[in-house]
């Protein structure tokens, strides 16, 4: 938590960028503060004495080349719980705290890697195929209890998948910065730089960490050659973690048995790419964490925030922007 002082001398100048769908539920920062909205090409103009920069299109990387040069707000916050997008050199050596949305995604994520994990142990994908054909072939399916999970990623998400597969009857490791045995979560915490010993002994490779340049293209060639011919990698994190075409090269020629992927190198996805085309392959538009009324929580969030921005308290969420990600010496240690 960081304190924030707020601006001196009248309401604080909030900018909120906006995308396709502009935030509901703003009326009560609207009444303390100057709100302004703004699209991307307004943005550079927007900036220069604002206090606060709201980042409601959390996929824009328009932030980066609108900075000022002289230092922009005081606190950006971004609706979502990744912030690799904001961590260009301007704004990571400036004074200007960031805030990410930590805590709306996380269950919704662990509800849906569940749901992979399902998927490919029952051959929904397969069932469903097949139900499209008029193909009445009938298949054994995989238990789930018993298998192997290895979590890269201990943060919160990373933490909620741990604790619902277990529920589910897996056995859960995970890999983090720190080395661990006896973690409440995932028990044994792999350390990242021993990872391919940790691949080799996981039927599903759940990817939940943050974008950093230590994790950037992680999930390689040599990686996959790691890891078992039955494993499964399932993507929550970041497209930049995995190297899409040595992932089509492994799928190809049989090195793992499938993947399912929300998060791509490029989104969304080219209809060039070979990855709508497997039969391994699950396909997802970014939208693991989007259930119904995920908006409103970001705002919502935001919004309590914002009120402590206002009345001199410290800010939630607060990112170390060296390490990329929300510190905490117990959710995020790893």
């Amino acid at each position: 938590m960081e304190h924030v002082p707020p601006a001196p001398g009248g309401p604080p100048d909030v900018v909120v960028l906006v995308g396709d769908v502009p935030p509901r539920g703003m009326a009560g920062v609207e009444r303390r503060a100057r709100v302004r909205y703004v699209r991307e090409p307004e943005l550079a103009e927007a900036l220069p004495g604002a206090d606060v920069l709201f980042m409601w299109d959390f996929l824009s990387d328009a932030l980066a080349g609108a900075w000022p040069r002289d230092g922009g707000p005081d606190w950006v916050h971004i609706a979502s719980a990744g912030v690799d997008r904001l961590l260009f050199p301007g704004l990571v050596e400036s004074d200007a705290v960031v805030t990410n949305s930590r805590g709306v995604f996380d269950e919704p994520i662990a509800e849906y890697v569940l749901g992979l994990v399902l998927t490919f142990a029952k051959d929904l994908h397969t069932t469903v195929r097949l139900q499209g054909e008029r193909h009445w072939r009938h298949r054994e399916t995989e238990r789930i209890t018993g298998a192997r999970a290895l979590v890269v990623g201990t943060g919160p998400i990373g933490r909620a998948i741990a604790r619902r597969l277990s529920a589910a009857g897996l056995a859960v490791s995970g890999a983090g910065r720190t080395a661990r045995d006896g973690d409440p979560d995932f028990g044994l915490v792999h350390p990242v730089e021993r990872l391919d010993e940790a691949f080799a002994g996981a039927d599903y490779v759940v990817l939940a960490a943050p974008l950093t340049p230590q994790t950037r293209g992680m999930i390689d060639a040599a990686a996959l050659d790691r890891m078992r011919p039955s494993a499964r990698l399932i993507n929550v994190g970041r497209g930049q973690l995995v190297a899409e075409a040595d992932l089509v090269a492994a799928l190809r020629a049989g090195r793992i048995a499938g993947a399912a992927l929300d998060v791509f190198e490029d989104e969304p996805l080219p209809a060039s790419s070979p990855l709508w085309d497997m039969p391994n392959v699950v396909v997802s538009p970014h939208m693991s964490g989007d259930v119904i009324g995920w908006r409103d929580e970001l705002v919502r969030l935001f919004a309590g925030n914002f009120d402590r921005y206002a009345t001199g308290r410290g800010l939630h969420n607060v990112v170390d922007k060296r390490l990329g990600y929300v510190g905490s010496p117990v959710t995020q240690r790893g």
